[in-house]
């Protein structure tokens, strides 16, 4: 498995590579990965040759510094789950702050036509911002065919959708099922942080996000908005920042039901002091 931390290096493998006909595919990540990013990399198999996976933690779409501080990292450990699924058809992309941002390690900003201002964007200052800057660049340094993305974080989703849509980017995004443990609880990196008794409380944020699916069915967004906050006032360890019930492509918040639109539920809790994401179709 090769591993590199240059662009240079990289975009020397990927040219000699595209000159024997190998298409590319790309899933980026942030390291500590698990069986969702796994998975991503096993999706990218049935469409490309070679998959490059980045690892990078990206410190401008952190707006909090201790959260960017405490993620986890463990370069090592990454390769080695990566291994289980090929030994010899993934880079590895590893670059430094430096070999990204150069001197300057800033965001650009971006319009994603309102998409940004929804849910997250309300929470996380700045936060799509640093995503937009990030993914482009990686995809200038890449020059992927396909890039494959988790659907847990479902904002990032279609914000990237719209990214490549507006900057003209010659990619195709694939959106991936979200990953679950046996317990419902979304596989995030983030999970590695929690402590043993929010590790068994999380789950609930699946099994409502389940029951608020079943409720949606006869009542209005409005009220099962209101019966997840209850539940969630309730509850002893969980503590929510937001749910919200959304137009699939617009991601505003839903009004009124109309039988030709799609929507999802989306939800961000606080399990101690880790944030952790979730959403479910509806319909």
């Amino acid at each position: 498995m090769k591993v590199v931390s240059s662009k240079e290096d990289l975009t020397e493998i990927i040219d000699q590579l595209k000159a024997k006909k190998n298409s590319i595919g790309f899933v980026p990540t942030m390291g500590a990965l698990h069986d969702g990013h796994l998975s991503l990399v096993e999706r990218g198999f049935k469409d490309n040759s070679i998959m490059v996976v980045s690892i990078f933690v990206n410190p401008t779409q952190f707006d909090n510094k201790k959260d960017l501080d405490k993620y986890p990292r463990n370069l090592e450990s990454d390769i080695k789950l990566l291994k289980k699924v090929s030994k010899d058809k993934i880079i590895v992309y590893a670059p430094t702050v430096e070999d990204i941002y150069g001197a300057s390690v800033s965001s650009v900003s971006f319009s994603f036509d309102g998409l940004e201002n929804e849910m997250e964007g309300k929470f996380r200052k700045g936060h799509f911002d640093g995503v937009g800057t990030i993914v482009k660049r990686l995809f200038e340094i890449v020059q992927p065919e396909f890039a494959y993305f988790g659907e847990k974080d479902f904002q990032q989703l279609q914000i990237i959708r719209k990214l490549v849509e507006k900057q003209h980017l010659n990619v195709k995004i694939i959106g991936c099922k979200i990953h679950r443990e046996a317990s419902g609880l979304a596989m995030s990196s983030r999970n590695s942080r929690l402590k043993k008794e929010y590790l068994e409380a999380a789950p609930f944020i699946y099994k409502t996000l389940n029951e608020a699916k079943k409720k949606f069915r006869k009542m209005s967004a409005q009220k099962v908005t209101k019966w997840v906050e209850a539940q969630f006032a309730k509850h002893e360890l969980l503590k929510l920042e937001y749910f919200n019930i959304a137009n699939v492509k617009s991601l505003k918040t839903l009004k009124r039901k109309s039988p030709k639109q799609k929507y999802r539920a989306f939800i961000a809790v606080f399990a101690d002091d880790i944030r952790l994401i979730d959403n479910i179709a509806l319909n």
